[in-house]
């Protein structure tokens, strides 16, 4: 990757942070031309830890393709931890823009790309003060979170030791710009994926009768696995299932010796997790006896709900709306969102707080995480800069008024 210039003088002040703010717009578009999957983010780790070479700031290896920084590591105050993740998709990126993917079915397509100059340029700052932070900061840059694991590799090479809480955020299109949320209690999703192979004996289309019809059973399982979260699941608890593939390759007038499916659970009670999986098997199974088929049923625990500590998302809470202004909350977005994150891991080890920040601001901001469309809003660069500048307790970035940052 380019020589991305991320350095900042001690003393740092507005002219600085002017600095600052173009190279983490730099850094942040130069990930985003080269993206690169879960663990192999091999020039990704090559271009941050750069860049905390040339701001002095000592880092280690973590898990492979991770790094691990620290800012003010004998202040005696609350350590805390900041997280960022640094991987992309399988997507084949469809925009126009200047700083378009230049790797062939990779994208950053959750903005993955600025979160990690969000915290770089968080990084900058706070070295630039180093001497009134008044206690340690942890600056995570984490791999894999698109269902790698990333985050739990991370704790087991030791990412959170000495760390008293932990922050993190994600850009969301779906909130409009200056609007984010950040609950007590669960703010994402905990997800799981299963997949079924219907077992049938197939013949010929014209003699149903001497077949055991696996696509049938399929129809009949997909429609039976629905009744889960409409009759047996109470509707105070948020849950899904979907199915979300039926596979039965067969000619027109063949009917096949097998069909799958598969599918996704999305659960914000932990506890359903269990519950649902059991019913997925005893639903799948007793609908495939009753079409003479057999069932196979594979389950697959992904990650879980991301829980936020009450003090810690008071805590962050309060940061938000120091920039945002007191009508920062945005009420019509329900909680928790179904979608999923790996900082559920951390937060079952450590107390902290998960932030969705809106990226929507009118300027072709509002398509979805995961589109082939998506871009990150450079907008939200200093603002999360200076949210994460609050919780460390350092001195604050300037601080734009009408937040055109």
């Amino acid at each position: 990757m380019e020589d991305v210039a991320f350095k900042t003088g001690s003393g740092a002040a507005a002219s600085d942070w002017a600095v600052i703010q173009k190279a983490s717009v730099d850094f942040r578009r130069n990930l985003h031309r080269r993206p690169e999957l879960p663990w192999q983010e091999i020039e990704t780790a090559a271009t941050i830890r750069a860049s905390l070479d040339r701001l002095g700031i000592p880092w280690r290896v973590c898990a492979g393709t991770g790094t691990v920084a620290r800012i003010a590591p004998l202040a005696p105050g609350r350590h805390i931890g900041l997280r960022a993740d640094i991987d992309a998709l399988p997507i084949h990126e469809a925009s126009s823009h200047a700083h378009v993917s230049t790797h062939d079915g990779c994208m950053h397509a959750c903005g993955h790309d600025g979160h990690s100059a969000a915290l770089m340029s968080t990084a900058a700052w706070l070295k630039a003060h180093e001497a009134a932070v008044p206690g340690p900061v942890t600056l995570i840059f984490q791999p894999a979170e698109e269902g790698g694991h990333g985050a739990k590799k991370m704790i087991e090479d030791g990412a959170l030791e000495g760390l008293d809480a932990i922050f993190g955020w994600h850009n969301w299109p779906a909130i409009p710009f200056g609007k984010a949320v950040c609950p007590d209690g669960a703010v994402m999703a905990g997800n799981g994926t299963f997949r079924i192979l219907l077992k049938g004996s197939g013949g010929h289309a014209s003699q149903p009768e001497n077949t055991r019809d696996p696509v049938l059973a399929a129809a009949a399982v997909t429609m039976a696995l629905q009744q889960i979260i409409s009759r047996r699941i109470t509707p105070q608890n948020a849950a899904v299932v979907s199915v979300t593939s039926i596979d039965a390759p067969s000619g027109e007038t063949v009917i096949p010796d097998s069909a799958r499916l598969a599918g996704s659970i999305r659960i914000a009670n932990p506890s359903d997790r269990a519950r649902i999986d059991a019913m997925i098997t005893e639903i799948a199974t007793a609908q495939a006896a009753a079409y003479g088929v057999e069932a196979a049923i594979e389950l697959f625990p992904r990650y879980d709900a991301t829980i936020n500590d009450a003090n810690a998302a008071e805590t962050m809470r309060a940061a938000i709306a120091a920039d945002l202004g007191n009508d920062w909350l945005h009420e019509e977005l329900p909680v928790p969102i179904m979608a999923s994150e790996d900082f559920s891991y951390y937060l079952k080890e450590l107390p902290g707080a998960f932030a969705l920040i809106g990226a929507d601001d009118g300027n072709g901001h509002h398509e979805p995480c995961h589109s082939p469309r998506y871009d990150f809003n450079d907008r939200l660069l200093p603002i999360v800069t200076r949210i994460y500048a609050r919780l460390a307790g350092a001195p604050l970035p300037p601080q734009s008024t009408s937040q055109q940052d």
